[in-house]
């Protein structure tokens, strides 16, 4: 520093000096310096643009692809759902309503039958006998005292009483028939009642089910024509899905934690407590994370095999060789199980073996060997039925699983969108700050020769006005030329 000091003695005056001198050169390279700080910060600023640029653009492909996803899974859920639907309605049709027409023509055969007695239950009785009207002549006849005809009314009022009984005994008979005959309508009128009502219910179930199928075509014919609603609508059922999946996910976690740790310790006196695989990573914690990922494996082999799940191409597996492969997983499944309950009481052995070590070096005596009551055979079964329950728990992670695959691929392809999106504006806001920064610079080094550019503006500003004033008298002598009548040349 002290080599640009002109006067020694008197700093001041020097740096006065420097920039006395150095104003002059500053404002002769003022256009150079300019076009190089523009091209400096045109360097950083316009790769910035063009990055984010590229950033949106394929955070909008991204957006198209994930849309493409979307939109294509929902649309296999709702056709899987539909097919559901008219497999539904087609059991139903075959199972309730096949024999319809036969129960209509019964129902006809049987209400024609039913009129035919009815008709039978309404005749009426026929007229009385014309000797009816004899029997009246001769009730007028005044009795007289003889004998004979006292004895012929005798005789026809004993006649008239046999024949009115037989006539009451044969109506009675009659209505009877009739009132058994309308006793026999009320069972059928039953099980009329009864078939009405199973195939209303029926229809009512029908009725149902093209509701649901209705609904699944619109949001299938929303889906097709590529709306916002439905990818809104799937976006955020996916989001849902996924959370509820991760949760379920994070429970099988702990449960096969809490697995690992149940069969550690046996499988450490069975693959050796000393025994390294990589630093830390002991041969047991190995052998127990396999077991447990078996168990899951064969537990997504019988999720697949009963088609509860859809991660692999089992389309054209026939039925017999899915029934193989259901039979084949149980059975690994089960004697894992048993294997896991087995190890579950050699851990039991091996800590009261453990516990007994431990008192006999402890006392210096040989430790009594404990009564086994039912109390002490609490912790044992409990881990008997842990071994035994944990590996089919873990088999139905499969179904969490499949859900939160493909969910999770639409809910990381928003947040990938989101995170180029967030990016994309952040390397334009670096463009534009880049950008003002150099105007900054520029400005900064015009302050600094703030005084020649005044008087460079004085001289302009005193040079267009002198301009102006000589284009103003010449344009004043011209119109003096015209009022006079002369021609202007």
């Amino acid at each position: 520093m002290d080599n640009f000091i002109i006067w020694p003695t008197n700093p001041a005056v020097s740096i006065f000096l420097i920039i006395v001198i150095a104003i002059p050169v500053l404002y002769g390279a003022r256009p150079a310096m300019h076009n190089l700080l523009r091209a400096v910060f045109r360097s950083i600023s316009n790769p910035l643009r063009l990055g984010s640029h590229w950033l949106f653009k394929a955070a909008e492909e991204l957006h198209r692809r994930n849309k493409m996803v979307l939109l294509a899974r929902g649309r296999s859920e709702i056709s899987q759902g539909i097919v559901k639907e008219f497999d539904r309605v087609t059991n139903l049709v075959q199972r309730d309503l096949h024999g319809y027409p036969a129960l209509q023509r019964k129902l006809m055969d049987e209400i024609t039958r039913i009129e035919e007695e009815f008709k039978k239950c309404g005749e009426v009785p026929p007229p009385p006998p014309e000797w009816t009207k004899a029997v009246a002549a001769i009730a007028k006849i005044k009795p007289s005292g003889d004998g004979l005809v006292e004895k012929i009314l005798d005789d026809i009022r004993n006649s008239i009483d046999k024949i009115y009984d037989k006539v009451v005994a044969e109506y009675r008979k009659s209505y009877e028939q009739r009132h058994n005959i309308l006793k026999g309508f009320l069972p059928f009128w039953r099980s009329v009642d009864q078939t009405l009502n199973r195939v209303d219910k029926n229809l009512t179930g029908l009725t149902d089910s093209a509701a649901k199928i209705d609904e699944q075509m619109e949001k299938y014919a929303q889906i097709n024509a590529n709306t916002e609603k439905a990818e809104h609508t799937l976006a955020s059922s996916a989001t849902i899905l996924f959370v509820i999946s991760l949760l379920v996910m994070l429970i099988a976690a702990g449960g096969a934690f809490v697995n690992f740790w149940l069969i550690e310790r046996p499988m450490e006196a069975m693959v050796g407590g000393s025994e390294y695989i990589y630093g830390n990573l002991q041969a047991s914690y190995l052998a127990a994370m396999v077991i447990i990922f078996f168990e899951t494996l064969m537990g997504l082999f019988l999720m697949e095999s009963l088609g509860y799940t859809h991660l692999f191409p089992l389309n054209g597996i026939n039925n017999k060789m899915r029934r193989w492969m259901v039979l084949i997983s149980f059975t690994i499944l089960l004697v894992l199980a048993g294997v896991e309950v087995a190890l579950a009481v050699m851990r039991d052995l091996i800590v009261a073996a453990d516990v007994a070590l431990k008192q006999e070096l402890a006392s210096g005596t040989i430790a009594k060997v404990a009564v086994n009551t039912w109390a002490l055979n609490i912790p044992k079964a409990a881990q008997m039925i842990l071994g035994f329950t944990l590996p089919f728990a873990l088999a139905f992670v499969a179904i969490p699983l499949e859900y939160l695959i493909h969910s999770g691929r639409s809910v990381f392809g928003v947040l990938l969108v989101l995170s180029i999106r967030v990016l994309g504006f952040a390397t334009r806001f670096l463009s534009s700050l880049a950008r003002q920064v150099g105007k900054g610079i520029e400005h900064l080094y015009d302050a600094v020769i703030f005084l020649p550019l005044i008087i460079e503006r004085l001289l302009v500003n005193r040079g267009l006005s002198a301009i102006g004033k000589k284009s103003d008298n010449s344009g004043m002598r011209a119109f003096s030329k015209r009022a006079a009548g002369e021609h202007i040349l």
